[in-house]
């Protein structure tokens, strides 16, 4: 199928309309930054990027489908963000009469049927979790889009590393990195940046003014069209006296357990087991319950978290990101599930890799 962004929202749409004949509901209401990027083929509903809402809302019913949105913010979300066929519904910007609008306007949208949401208020239902479940496989256009926001924020990870400085502070590499994925276009979601000493004792932490010193950690999350791409990388400073070094390949060992259990058909949880497995063989039994694991990707970051008992199926079009991390070393991409492989969506083909099991993966770049 030739998709465009008209055809893509059509399919949503479409999808839309039959949860609400399945769940005999009125209307479905997307609150959420994720959701309405979801629906909107990858436009923005915020001029930020830290709340969960944003501007602009989408509501959709059996024969009609809204932007809900204020004046402050309309001109420029029609001009600049979202595209297709939608109907505006813009409100005054200020509190208590947008609220009161646009509530007034919902319910009447909705005939006085239920109201399904991602996000829902009073009067409001939750949107079920086997709805909120099929926008994990993701269309072929929103793989599209993935690949290139992954493409970008490798490059960018790429960038900061290799202008970093031993001299440099964690803070300082932070902020080459955040430069470089806005430079390109991508919203920084997280960045944490660890030097050889702080690295030892928090493997996942903000960045301090602490000094990166022998070894530099980066990892980051990046977004654009709403779809959240994750990676780390690491530099040494001193080449390393084993080849590859024995933590790299202690790593990716590690981590080859965790991917080689992302199949179509599998549970989450079998992932996550086979991490606990990994874990344990390589003598650091419970990190699993220490440490988050990452999950099934795509417009959060993660969308669904591993855990023991997270039986949601894998399926072919999911996006997978995991950070396994060991003393003194860790590994994330983020991969497509597609075709019965895993297909790496935050390679940089510059970057120095080798082979595990068939699959490149980063190794630590040593530059003096």
């Amino acid at each position: 199928m030739n998709w465009n962004v008209e055809l893509e929202i059509a399919h949503k749409l479409a999808q839309m309309r039959g949860w609400l004949e399945q769940e005999r509901a009125g209307a479905v209401r997307l609150r959420g930054v994720d959701w309405f990027a979801w629906a909107t083929a990858g436009a923005s509903g915020s001029a930020g990027h830290s709340a969960e809402c944003g501007c602009a809302e989408v509501l959709v019913t059996r024969d009609a489908a809204y932007i809900l949105t204020d004046a402050a913010e309309a001109q420029r979300l029609r001009q600049e963000e979202v595209r297709g066929s939608w109907t505006w519904q813009v409100t005054p910007w200020m509190q208590p009469r947008l609220a009161e609008l646009r509530e007034h306007f919902v319910q009447h949208a909705a005939e006085g049927r239920p109201v399904l949401c991602d996000r829902p208020g009073l009067q409001e239902r939750c949107l079920p979790v086997a709805l909120r479940e099929e926008r994990l496989p993701l269309l072929a256009p929103e793989q599209a889009r993935y690949r290139e926001v992954g493409r970008l924020a490798a490059a960018a990870a790429s960038e900061a590393l290799r202008a970093a400085r031993p001299d440099w502070s964690e803070q300082d590499l932070a902020g080459a990195c955040a430069r470089a994925l806005w430079s390109r276009g991508l919203h920084a979601v997280y960045v944490l940046a660890a030097g050889a000493e702080r690295f030892e004792r928090y493997r996942r932490a903000p960045p301090a003014a602490s000094p990166l010193g022998e070894r530099a950690v980066l990892a980051l999350c990046a977004q654009a069209y709403g779809l959240c791409a994750s990676l780390s990388r690491q530099r040494r400073f001193r080449p390393a006296r084993d080849g590859i070094g024995e933590a790299d390949a202690a790593i990716l060992a590690l981590e080859a357990v965790a991917l080689d259990a992302c199949v179509a058909g599998h549970a989450l949880s079998m992932v996550y087991h086979a991490l606990d497995s990994a874990y344990a063989y390589a003598g650091q039994p419970d990190t699993v319950q220490e440490f988050r694991q990452g999950g099934i990707a795509g417009y959060r970051a993660p969308e669904v978290t591993a855990g023991a008992h997270t039986e949601i199926t894998l399926k072919d079009g999911m996006a997978l990101a995991f950070h396994p991390s060991l003393p003194g070393s860790m590994v994330e991409d983020t991969f497509l599930l597609s075709g019965g492989r895993l297909h790496n969506l935050t390679c940089d083909p510059d970057w120095p890799v080798t082979s595990v099991e068939g699959r490149l993966r980063p190794l630590t770049l040593e530059l003096p």
